[in-house]
C-alpha cells in the first residue's frame, strides 16, 4: 500500500519535521515500503512460536564489549542549536509546577 503525499505530510506534522517537497516523495515510498513489510510478517503463522518476555533467552548474557573511551561534544558544541539554553544546559518549559 502507497502512502499518499498527504499521509506524509500528516506523519511530519505529528513528528513536528519540515519536509521538502522532495523529502515528502522520498518518505513516501519508504514508508510504503516498511509498511509492505509489517505487512508481510502479519502474515506470518506464528501459533507455534512460544511468546517471550525477553529477547535472550533465559540465564543468557548479553554479549559484551570492551570500554572505550571516545570524543565527544563540548556541552557548548551539545547546546549549540538549542532554541534556548542556559549556560551549558539547555532551557525547557517548565511542566511542574
Amino acid at each position: 500500500m502507497a502512502l499518499s503525499l498527504e499521509e506524509v505530510r500528516r506523519i511530519a506534522v505529528l513528528a513536528r519535521l519540515r519536509l521538502s517537497e522532495e523529502e515528502e516523495r522520498t518518505f513516501a515510498g519508504q514508508l510504503s515500503a516498511i509498511l509492505d513489510h509489517v505487512r508481510q510478517l502479519e502474515e506470518l503463522d506464528v501459533t507455534a512460536v512460544e511468546p517471550m518476555t525477553h529477547a535472550l533467552a533465559a540465564g543468557e548474557l548479553p554479549a559484551r564489549r570492551e570500554d572505550a573511551v571516545f570524543p565527544s561534544l563540548t556541552p557548548e558544541e551539545a547546546t549549540a542549536a538549542a532554541p534556548a539554553r542556559e549556560g551549558t544546559a539547555f532551557k525547557v518549559p517548565r511542566i511542574i509546577e
